[in-house]
């Protein structure tokens, strides 16, 4: 012992660690930063160089519509993705990263229109060449924007050579891939309802379309029948009921169900009042099981007259309402067999209107009823139809309501039993306009589901019966069309699509594994898939229908001019093209008509996988995730596995994974006019993008999540407590070379046991990034930085560390693994918050070049040690027991802290109080001394020690003579 004063300072003795690294990250200012030295430094080329040759893993990045900021839909979505990428790359793959945009269509061209109305002008009126002109400087600018938004995000990807689906190399292979599906027969022109915006004048996808709930005028309208097998019908009236008053002026025929009894009932209204004259009887047909719903709502009594089953109404004949107007409302409503109508709600009669419902299409195509084309696209009866023509539109609430014109012209024909508008349900919007939409029949292009590729031969009947020009040959009758979940075959065993997108569902993999059955239902459902827009923006369907025939050009010379036209001069080429030249010598233009309707932006966005992955990697090469929000099972996903079915006989995807939806802290969908929104910018500006990152990789993304202020604010938490055991492994490792390394063998048990739980949590991670389970990985990762490092490991050997002299094994033997860890953490940490990553990494080492350069940490499999692992856990058990007891003395001041503790311990399991006695327990829990026996029950007793402390490392220890006075181990290290 030295004979200094017990009263000195001994602080500048003790090795603190010590660091330039903040613990206040102030990541708002740091990464815009990082981001430019990135750039400067080519660090994504670095990386693909770096890689070259490795095994490649592709994430197609689905595109985005270029048409405003990024929302936090987008922030979830493209950070998930990155963390996706950089983990692959961190695995030593090579894990290329291709943004894109989807760049057609109604999202911008929506956006274009609303400039015009603006100004109070027509599009219509605008020179084609000249809106799409617009269009394409209008997706440009948000390209750019949104490009900035996404990098701030510390995205990281070709974002100087990204996709887009205007580019003109793109615009032809999209018009390619449509002619593959020409060629093979898998394309036809036929006229069925399809949902349709009166607003946008389009035909919608069912993509395009969200549900709202809306109220709608519900109204009962009587059909007299003139004709019938059971003579008491003739004169009764057929009761009808529906949500949709405007169908009844294109209605031609009542759909009844075969299996449902009917009754013929004398209808009486109940009177208002004992002064009310009583109201004539009227005889009408109604389904048996519905007559207590229809008397509550038709304010009515029904007193049954004879019982009818449906299959007798066969041969039943009723006229419409409106038949005084003669020519199409004088032709007779016959009553048709319909499988699908049910008791559920109405009368059990279905008023048939082929042009607006898919059933009701169907049903009439079956029966030789075809559609009448009655409503224009901008939502009005055509100027020359009888009733109504001109009028409209017909999805106007008031125009439908009971004091409109077609109750009030039912009501005057004596046809309307009831009307009220109070009907609440849920009704199909355009997601862009919000407006209301409609089904429409009319005239589109369609790959279907169902045929055969061996070939069409027959026009469909629908368009034979309308007077369509240009049919084209729809099904071969020789073809069964189905919609069962198994591959179907015709006689020529050519596959159809649907059965082939079955199988191609069947061999990819999803996550999670439900969303199997989400997508399989759709495609198992879904019905042919319209193609066609009648719009301006977009890729045109680039096909010669011959003018007399019907019948479209199939002819691969021409087809090859068509696609090298677009290469030179993208779609535009087509609305300025000479056709002639197109069509060369072997034709005449005039004999046909170019078409001029655009294709669906789904086919535009179903088709990435030709123009990026196969374009960019090699034909045949498919990528090996694709990942969006379960919105897209109805969107990208499907389109992009319908087109690589049909021109490749499979999925363009190895793998899918889907992610739910950002909603506000309360668990609502966020909403501008609800003022509940949640602006990423906002928190990457106030908080950082790491912040956000970790927020995303530790939810559980394969649900709908929330984010706010008290969830961002435990995120912080999150992250402060990560970045501050960085700082404590930057300050703990300074000046640590390699001569100062020890062997894993030669370490002490607790520096052994670290390294176990490093080669856990490393194959925890592995696992983690194999399932995509990030919030998993964060929570694997946190957990060991806050429990077994900071709260354990660190906190035990901080003495070594501060006062152990620098050469003793035991505190090399740290060190040593602190770099281990140091190593192992900021790797893994890497993909989750790049920017902090990134800024540890350069604090330690400024000349090595970035940490995203680097790979998977190296983890001796040898440091995996079972025996070893249990022991110390059940240690660390005790450890708990030993804190919590501890605490009360703390609290009540008794000892300052647990170094002034005294512990005493019984415990009735002899092999734990041998475990104990191995080792010097009282440094592991941090107490000045420990004793261990047998006992018959498990006994903790703590009291407050009486020994002195050293002024040094402030142990209290029975060495140090009096309060201040070095322990033996101190003054070794401070005299040498």
């Amino acid at each position: 012992m030295s004979d200094e004063s017990p009263t000195q300072d001994w602080r500048d003795t003790v090795f603190l660690p010590k660091t330039d690294f903040p613990m206040k990250a102030g990541l708002a200012q740091k990464e815009p930063a990082i981001l430019a030295r990135w750039e400067q430094e080519k660090l994504y080329e670095q990386l693909r160089a770096a890689r070259a040759g490795r095994t490649r893993f592709i994430l197609h990045d689905g595109p985005p519509y270029a048409n405003g900021d990024l929302h936090m839909g987008h922030a979830m979505n493209k950070v998930l993705k990155d963390i996706i990428v950089r983990s692959r790359s961190l695995m030593g793959k090579d894990a290329p990263y291709i943004p894109g945009w989807d760049c057609h269509g109604l999202p911008i061209e929506w956006k274009v229109e609303e400039q015009y109305r603006k100004k109070k002008l027509d599009k219509d009126e605008v020179p084609k060449a000249q809106f799409r002109a617009e269009c394409r400087a209008y997706a440009d600018k948000w390209v750019g924007v949104q490009r900035e938004q996404f990098q701030r995000l510390g995205v990281m990807g070709e974002w100087d050579d990204p996709y887009l689906t205007m580019a003109y190399e793109a615009e032809a292979t999209i018009a390619a891939e449509l002619l593959k599906f020409a060629e093979s027969g898998q394309l036809y022109r036929g006229a069925k309802p399809v949902m349709w915006s009166p607003v946008e004048k389009t035909a919608l996808a069912d993509a395009e379309v969200e549900y709202e709930d809306i109220t709608s005028t519900q109204i009962d309208v009587a059909f007299e029948i003139v004709e019938s097998p059971i003579p008491e019908l003739i004169g009764a009236h057929a009761v009808v009921w529906t949500t949709t008053p405007w169908t009844i002026p294109v209605n031609q025929a009542l759909a009844y169900g075969p299996e449902i009894a009917y009754v013929l009932a004398s209808m009486r209204p109940i009177p208002f009042s004992d002064d009310e004259p009583p109201a004539p009887d009227r005889k009408v047909l109604v389904a048996k099981h519905l007559i207590d719903a229809i008397e509550d709502r038709l304010l009515v009594t029904l007193t049954q007259i004879k019982r009818i089953e449906g299959s007798d109404l066969a041969g039943t004949v009723a006229r419409h309402p409106m038949h005084h107007l003669g020519g199409f409302f004088a032709k007779p409503r016959p009553f048709l067999p319909g499988e699908f109508v049910t008791t559920d709600a109405g009368t059990g009669l279905v008023h048939m209107a082929p042009d607006h419902g898919e059933d009701d299409f169907d049903l009439c195509k079956a029966h030789g009823i075809g559609p009448v084309f009655a409503v224009t696209d901008d939502g009005k009866y055509r100027p020359d139809w009888a009733w109504l023509g001109g009028q409209g539109s017909v999805i106007n609430p008031k125009f439908n309501a009971p004091d409109g014109p077609i109750c009030t012209d039912l009501r005057e024909a004596g046809a309307l039993l009831a009307a009220s508008a109070d009907f609440k349900h849920s009704y199909p919007h355009s997601w862009r306009s919000k407006a209301k939409v409609i089904f429409r029949c009319t005239p589109q292009w369609f790959i279907p589901m169902d045929l055969s590729t061996a070939g069409l031969d027959r026009l469909d009947p629908a368009l034979e019966t309308s007077g369509v020009k240009n049919a084209k040959p729809l099904i071969s009758s020789s073809v069964e069309r189905s919609r069962d979940a198994t591959v179907e075959r015709s006689p020529s065993n050519h596959p159809t699509l649907r059965g082939i997108a079955l199988d191609a569902i069947e061999n990819t993999r999803w996550v999670p594994e439900r969303s199997k059955n989400r997508i399989r239902a759709m495609v198992e459902g879904r019905p042919d898939w319209v193609i066609s827009r009648q719009r301006a923006w977009g890729v045109p369907i680039a096909l010669y229908v011959h003018r007399k025939s019907g019948e479209y050009l199939v002819d691969p010379a021409v087809n090859a001019r068509i696609v090298a036209a677009f290469r030179q001069g993208g779609a535009d080429a087509w609305f300025t093209a000479d056709h002639q030249a197109l069509l060369g010598p072997d034709y005449d233009l005039a004999d046909y008509e170019p078409v001029n309707d655009i294709l669906d932006v789904w086919f535009d966005s179903g088709s990435t996988h030709a123009f990026v992955i196969e374009a960019r990697y090699g034909e045949g090469v498919r990528a090996d995730l694709y990942i969006e929000g379960s919105d897209q099972h109805r969107g990208w996903f499907q389109s992009s596995l319908l087109e690589s079915a049909g021109t490749r006989g499979r999925a363009p995807y190895d793998a899918v994974l889907t992610h739910g939806f950002a909603l506000d802290a309360q668990g609502r969908k966020m909403s501008k006019s609800v003022g509940n929104v949640v602006d990423p910018l906002a928190i990457i500006r106030d908080n950082g993008a790491d912040i956000l990152r970790l927020w995303v990789a530790s939810t559980d993304y394969f649900e709908d999540v929330r984010i706010g202020k008290e969830v961002l604010s435990g995120t912080t938490d999150m992250y402060r407590k990560l970045r501050n055991s960085f700082r404590y492994l930057l300050g703990a490792l300074d000046g640590f070379d390699d001569a100062e390394r020890v062997a894993p063998a030669a370490m002490p048990e607790l520096e052994r046991y670290i390294l176990h739980r490093v080669a856990l949590l490393d194959a925890e991670l592995k696992a983690a990034v194999e399932a995509f389970e990030f919030n998993r990985y964060v929570r694997a990762l946190t957990n060991f930085a806050n429990d077994d490092l900071s709260a354990f490991f660190f906190d035990i050997r901080k003495d070594s560390l501060y006062c152990d002299a620098p050469g003793d094994p035991k505190r090399r033997a740290y060190r040593t693994v602190l770099d281990i860890l140091f190593h192992a953490l900021v790797r893994w940490a890497a993909p989750i918050i790049p920017f902090t990553a990134e800024e540890v990494w350069q604090t330690r080492f400024p000349d090595c070049g970035s940490v995203h350069l680097l790979e998977w940490p190296e983890v001796d499999a040898a440091w995996r040690d079972e025996a070893l692992g249990e022991k110390w856990e059940l240690l660390r058990g005790l450890r708990i027991r030993v804190t919590e007891a501890i605490e009360p003395m703390r609290r009540d001041k008794v000892v300052g802290s647990s170094l002034a503790a005294n512990v005493a311990i019984e415990l009735a399991n002899p092999d734990l109080v041998a475990i104990v006695k191995s080792l010097d327990f009282a440094e592991v829990c941090i107490v000045s001394g420990l004793a261990v026996a047998e006992g018959q029950h498990d006994r903790i007793a703590i009291e407050a020690s009486d020994r002195h402390k050293c002024g040094r490392c402030w142990r209290l220890l029975p060495e140090v003579t009096e309060d201040g006075a070095l322990c033996g181990r101190c003054d070794k290290v401070v005299h040498g």
